[in-house]
């Protein structure tokens, strides 16, 4: 029996799942299956978001009892403030009720404050019970009560088990579903940026008309957003104007980018220079039918009397990206969510099941939405937080395991410098970031697997020897060399402009993110390539002027850990990391407050290892490490965030018994990381 009833459950945790988006389909498929396996009426009553149960979803073999039961046991407006309530939000375990002496039972969660009227007939008999609390996001939402009409019934210990499933089943699908809607919010914010945002925003057909237009690219226009929706952007410029705006728009079908400088015409007759990008949409077929369009007025930058007005939109530029870093971090915390669970599924399945296939899809999405915001965030950063003198040897060397974790297996990788490099003095986490984007093309470059070969050399470049606008002196010359199917000198010449790419799933940030880092160390970077003979990027950076102190010695052997506190304000996350590293073996403990951590360790409590967020009301994660830090001197700390080691700035400081884990992350990075920070857990006894 135990293999129908595995089956059942997969088939309703599929259910469920398609039904995600619908939490009354979700409670009346979660009913059905109950009453179905179990051969009993079943009711589930939800909490809703005035703090009051909901109406009972109820469903019986027998129809005519279904109405019955479900006026028998319906709470609707009512608080969970019941004994029976309570007692299922403490314990967070399955009541069971059961008659004595084949008498029905007196005791069951009713309706207290209406008059128990049954216009069909007296109340049917309840002789067992059960109730099981449905926990979404470690809070108490309800309970799935299964009942019985049969005199001297009783539920065994198998059938209580299996309702537990079935309610734990429910409860994946609610959290599922809370967090679909999160996300859906989130993609609402990403609208009301694109609404608001300086720039004008147009979205073209293949012939240059409008189907989509924003409020600031009608103020470029003068006319009003509505009025631009199937009209052609043709009849804004002039004839040379439209023979551009023809040959940028071949250019979009063909998968590629643009960006250039023009002159429109307002419908009021003045002109306005601007400036256009233009980038190629897949529609749903995988053509490019359509184009993306983004229109900056540059007419007040030209003008040097519209200089106020320029100083006001690089203000208004960097409220976007302090906006975009936000929500860059909220999309990583879901994104964990989602990451972590379909990896959870993955090992759980069969490989050549469809679930796991699934699974892995999700998993694949999520790491190309993780390079994006990341990269998003790199790319517009302010600058300047935190230079300091970075030796290159320990710069290299911390960067490999970066390094080997995007290149994959069938890439080698080969580091060649001498103790003796210059150093640098820059920002680590973007410098970081810099050599971590070229990986990642060098990776791209090389599907089928490859070698890349990173080497740093000291150099003293005399004026003029390499470009116009680059340094000279003393400086560090970094190669990164690729086995790739490198680029035609057309690509190559584009290749360090945004958004320019010529991959259609890709964003176009990785290079032209790590060209702004380079220069805006001062440095300089050039590419040499040619169609498959590889890609070859060098890097040239200022020498610093100042030796650095000798680097902090890394703790040679790690100490063996048991015992891990997690501290983390998102609830799904802080569960999610705790169902990630649960089968390893640590003994866990989470807390979703700062303060709450720190008390428990004044009060006594002895953790081999904090897991915690770096960015959380009340107390940050580097504050939480020192307020622990005065009770277990050598506690390791893992931080994890959904802002990249650049995007933090000086609010992280790590040293040789810390580490910094960026959202979102699968069991394998997480379990890895804390081996790398620990060493593994304490052997477990053997009885």
């Amino acid at each position: 029996m135990a293999y129908p009833l595995r089956y059942a459950l997969a088939d309703l945790a599929l259910a469920l799942s398609r039904a995600a988006q619908d939490t009354r389909k979700v409670r009346a498929i979660a009913a059905q299956a109950a009453a179905d396996m179990l051969g009993d009426g079943a009711g589930i009553l939800l909490v809703d978001d005035d703090g009051r149960y909901d109406a009972i979803t109820f469903h019986h073999p027998d129809d005519v009892l279904c109405a019955p039961y479900a006026r028998l046991l319906d709470r609707e407006g009512e608080l969970p403030d019941d004994d029976f309530s309570t007692g299922l939000a403490a314990s967070r375990r399955p009541i069971v009720l059961a008659g004595e002496d084949a008498e029905p039972l007196t005791e069951l969660p009713r309706p207290r404050h209406r008059a128990h009227v049954d216009p069909g007939g007296p109340a049917p008999d309840v002789h067992a019970a059960v109730l099981c609390p449905v926990i979404v996001d470690n809070t108490y939402l309800g309970y799935l009560i299964l009942v019985r009409s049969t005199p001297g019934s009783v539920y065994t210990e198998v059938e209580v088990e299996l309702a537990r499933d079935i309610a734990g089943e429910l409860s994946l699908a609610l959290s599922s579903a809370r967090a679909q809607e999160r996300l859906r919010a989130a993609e609402e914010r990403y609208r009301r940026v694109l609404e608001t945002i300086p720039e004008g925003v147009l979205q073209l057909d293949a012939e240059g008309v409008a189907t989509y237009a924003n409020e600031p690219i009608g103020v470029v226009l003068g006319l009003p957003r509505a009025q631009l929706i199937g009209v052609s952007l043709r009849g804004f410029l002039d004839e040379h104007g439209q023979a551009e705006l023809m040959r940028r728009l071949a250019e979009c079908r063909a998968g590629r980018s643009t960006v250039g400088a023009t002159r429109l015409m307002r419908a009021d007759g003045s002109q306005r220079s601007v400036r256009m990008s233009m980038m190629p949409l897949d529609d749903e077929h995988g053509q490019h039918g359509r184009v993306l369009c983004m229109i900056t007025d540059t007419t007040d930058h030209i003008d040097a009397r519209g200089l106020k007005r320029q100083l006001d939109h690089l203000r208004r530029l960097d409220s976007m990206g302090q906006l975009i870093g936000g929500i860059s971090h909220d999309f990583n915390n879901l994104m964990t969510v989602v990451q972590g669970s379909a990896d959870m599924i993955a090992t759980t399945t069969a490989e050549d099941s469809p679930q796991h296939q699934m699974a892995k899809d999700i998993m694949d999405a999520v790491n190309t939405g993780r390079t994006l915001t990341h990269q998003l965030l790199a790319f517009g950063r302010t600058e300047g937080n935190r230079p300091e003198i970075i030796p290159i040897p320990d710069l290299l060397t911390d960067v490999q395991s970066l390094f080997s974790r995007t290149l994959g297996e069938r890439i080698g990788l080969d580091l060649a410098f001498g103790p003796d490099i210059w150093a640098v003095r820059a920002e680590r986490g973007p410098l970081e970031q810099a050599l971590v984007n070229l990986a990642a093309n060098a990776r791209d470059a090389m599907l089928h697997g490859g070698m890349l070969r990173v080497a740093a050399t000291n150099e003293v470049i005399e004026p003029g020897q390499l470009a116009e606008d680059a340094p000279n002196g003393r400086l560090v010359h970094i190669v990164i060399q690729d086995t790739g199917v490198g680029m035609t000198d057309e690509t190559r010449k584009r290749a360090l402009e945004p958004f320019f790419t010529t991959r259609p799933t890709a964003a176009g940030l990785g290079l032209a993110t790590t060209a702004g880092i380079v220069k805006g160390i001062g440095g300089h970077i050039s590419l040499e390539s040619q169609p498959r003979m590889g890609t070859t990027v060098h890097l040239y950076l200022p020498a610093a002027e100042e030796r650095p102190a000798s680097a902090v010695d890394r703790r040679v052997t790690p100490a063996v850990i048991g015992r891990v506190l997690i501290v983390e304000d998102q609830p799904e996350v802080a569960q999610l990391v705790q169902r990630l590293i649960a089968p390893a073996g640590y003994e866990i403990t989470v807390a979703t407050d700062a303060l709450t951590a720190v008390t428990q360790v004044a009060a006594g409590a002895h953790p081999d290892l904090l897991i915690t967020d770096v960015v959380m009301p009340t107390m940050t994660g580097p504050e939480l490490a020192g307020a622990l830090r005065t009770h277990h001197p050598d506690l390791p700390v893992l931080y994890m965030s959904g802002y990249t080691a650049a995007s933090l700035g000086p609010q992280l400081h790590l040293d040789a018994n810390s580490m910094l884990l960026e959202k979102p992350f699968t069991r394998s990075t997480l379990l890895g990381a804390i081996l790398s920070l620990c060493g593994p857990q304490p052997p477990q006894n053997i009885a």
